[in-house]
């Protein structure tokens, strides 16, 4: 049964079959090979019950934020202001790429979002200043990933509906390793550079007043990021109606830039409306599938040859950063994420792991499987930015950032304090 199931999914994404219509698919081929009953009458019950959770109205609220964000201006005055407070270190403007891909990601909490806005603003910076193309290009990649763990994350929000854990607890849980993974990235550019000097390119001099001066342009995605998630630890919002008050600081301060027009809204809403529609069409497929191995008990076969195997819990861990890095070359994340944390999760934190603590380790993987060949999402977006090159200059650039991740991994395994921390002292 579970190698059943497991060579017609590969068939079916390996056909070229869109991952919401294979994971749907599958359910269907599945439920009368091994079911009893007729499993697709309750397919209306299972995609009203996962549409209807309350939680998920903060997905298309979020993707409207990073919309909103991203037409209003806020991207060009941000990484300007970066470049000119990082381009003296060993890497320049590569350092500008992380720090505004930062705080970009505190603000739209999407990972394509936040490489499409960066991108479009530095890849131009790459001849003007002689940089390596590969590295630099890398640097934005990997940066876009920091969307995906800095709160407010729209993976984190799936990550507690499907484990039913605490978003706050979660969003607390990623800000240190969120923004000691960017420190990281930062670091990983510093050594190549100081390896070889000539990838760092021409150094941006500019003076402490032009810095001070360059501050306005920082604060608003700082103000947007304390708005929503300051008013959800303040008790003044869930973390939907933190998302509501998001899209509206967003809007303000696009009618501030004198960006925000009918045209602009309609574009905004338009996004929305796609990126939603793609998002809930993965989560029914996914939670129908999940049905339909739960009834047909592939769930608990599963479940019961993985316990079966008597690994201790560091051995289970290993194998599971080992599943991820290679599903993730294969599969886009959120489905992903979706399909496999039903059922890694219960047994991860039946071994003793922390719920919390999982969630981070989880989406990290999911962040390396972002910019991994040959399913990576962000190479996909950061190559389509470029007038010109093929996908293995991008490719080379990220392997370094991926590293990085194995660090961050490894310094959450050995200090679990990383992410459980700020939970236990603010949550």
């Amino acid at each position: 049964m579970i190698a059943t199931a497991l060579i017609l999914l590969l068939v079916l994404i390996g056909i070229s079959i869109p991952v919401g219509a294979a994971l749907g698919l599958l359910g269907l081929i599945l439920d009368p090979l091994y079911s009893m009953l007729p499993l697709t009458r309750a397919m209306g019950e299972v995609s009203w019950s996962t549409n209807n959770e309350f939680l998920m109205v903060a997905i298309p609220l979020f993707i409207m934020l990073g919309e909103v964000l991203l037409r209003s201006g806020l991207a060009e005055r941000m990484y300007s202001a970066m470049s000119l407070w990082l381009s003296w270190l060993p890497g320049g403007l590569m350092h500008a790429n992380i720090g505004a891909s930062t705080l970009f990601s505190a603000t739209s909490g999407s990972s394509v979002a936040t490489a499409a806005t960066v991108g479009t603003v530095a890849i131009p910076q790459i001849k003007k200043y002689g940089y390596n193309e590969p590295l630099f290009l890398g640097s934005l990649a990997a940066g876009g990933t920091l969307g995906i763990l800095i709160p407010p994350s729209i993976n984190l929000v799936i990550y507690g509906v499907l484990t039913n854990s605490s978003v706050p607890k979660l969003y607390l849980a990623g800000i240190i390793p969120g923004f000691g993974l960017a420190l990281l990235f930062m670091l990983t550019v510093i050594i190549g550079c100081m390896i070889k000097p000539s990838w760092g390119g021409r150094k941006i001099q500019a003076s402490w007043g032009q810095r001070l001066v360059s501050l306005v342009h920082l604060a608003p995605p700082m103000g947007i990021f304390f708005l929503v998630v300051g008013s959800i630890y303040a008790g003044l919002a869930t973390p939907t109606e933190a998302a509501a008050l998001g899209v509206l600081g967003a809007l303000v301060l696009a009618a501030c830039f004198r960006r925000l027009t009918w045209t602009m809204l309609r574009e905004s809403i338009e996004g929305t409306m796609k990126s939603t529609a793609m998002i809930m069409l993965i989560v029914i497929a996914a939670s129908f599938l999940n049905f339909v191995m739960s009834a047909t008990g592939l769930t608990d076969a599963l479940t019961q040859s993985i316990t079966g195997l008597g690994l201790s819990p560091g051995w289970m861990l290993l194998i599971v950063v080992i599943f991820y890095l290679i599903l993730g070359c294969f599969m886009e994340t959120l489905s992903m994420m979706i399909t496999t944390i039903p059922i890694v999760a219960p047994i991860m934190i039946a071994m003793g792991y922390d719920p919390i603590w999982l969630g981070i380790v989880i989406i990290v993987l999911v962040e390396a499987a972002l910019i991994t060949p040959p399913v990576g999402l962000n190479l996909f977006v950061v190559q389509s930015l470029r007038k010109s090159g093929n996908m293995t200059a991008v490719i080379l650039g990220s392997l370094p950032f991926v590293a990085a991740m194995f660090v961050l991994l490894a310094l959450l395994a050995f200090f679990p304090d990383l992410a459980l921390w700020m939970p236990r002292v603010f949550g």
